[in-house]
């Protein structure tokens, strides 16, 4: 009867340590999930400031091209057509 209960009592010592390592896993399952969420946003964001900062990039560099040298003219030409095409079909899209 005495080796029973040393088997009960081992089984509930056991039973309690899964139990408080249970506990344990799903908050810090529970933290890793909050900080997931925190770091997707923080990506986000920075996806969206980097797409800012491209396309800012983009204009200062046409404005460079315009205000350049002899050399750039080409360059300049090819962009301002390319921005007059670009008109026009919104133009049309506009007109259908």
């Amino acid at each position: 009867m005495g080796n029973i209960t040393q088997v009960v009592n081992l089984v509930e010592d056991r039973l309690k340590v899964l139990i408080e390592n249970y506990n344990f896993l799903k908050e810090e399952n529970e933290f890793l999930l909050g900080k997931v969420a925190v770091l997707e946003t923080q990506i986000a964001k920075e996806k969206q400031l980097n797409e800012e900062l491209e396309e800012k990039y983009k204009t200062l560099k046409i404005a460079k091209t315009i205000e350049g040298s002899k050399e750039d003219r080409r360059e300049t030409k090819l962009k301002i057509n390319a921005l007059i095409r670009e008109i026009d079909v919104c133009i049309a899209q506009l007109s259908e």
